[in-house]
């Protein structure tokens, strides 16, 4: 651990910004160089988009798996809540809020992606 701490430090990542931004250079004075770069930045913005649109379809469907298991367990609660075996309706409630506040999140997290989909590109 103190190996990393000294390898990290602000000077050495100072440093290796100075050499990234020298290479930079270098590289955007040739027109091949430029293309190179253009095209790199052009691909890394493409699947940048399309994992961020991974990330929220399955974080949404992540959300609706667990809303969908509250749901069940609400019904479960629901069942003991009409047959009188529940001290009170507080896990009913509980299980309810639960699904609802999932779901959302699931729900909003595909809207997101629609919302990325369909908006028109430059």
């Amino acid at each position: 651990m103190l190996i990393l701490k000294n390898v990290f430090n602000g000077q050495a990542v100072a440093k290796a910004r100075l050499y990234f931004r020298a290479a930079l250079t270098v590289v955007e004075s040739s027109r091949t160089g430029r293309a190179l770069l253009s095209g790199l930045r052009a691909t890394t913005r493409s699947f940048g988009g399309v994992l961020h649109q991974l990330w929220l379809e399955v974080t949404g469907f992540t959300f609706l798996a667990i809303a969908f298991i509250g749901g069940v367990a609400g019904l479960r609660e629901y069942g003991k809540y009409q047959s009188g075996h529940s001290a009170g309706p507080g896990r009913l409630l509980l299980a309810i809020c639960f699904t609802a506040t999932f779901a959302w999140f699931g729900l909003t997290s595909f809207w997101r992606v629609n919302k990325r989909v369909s908006k028109p590109r430059n």
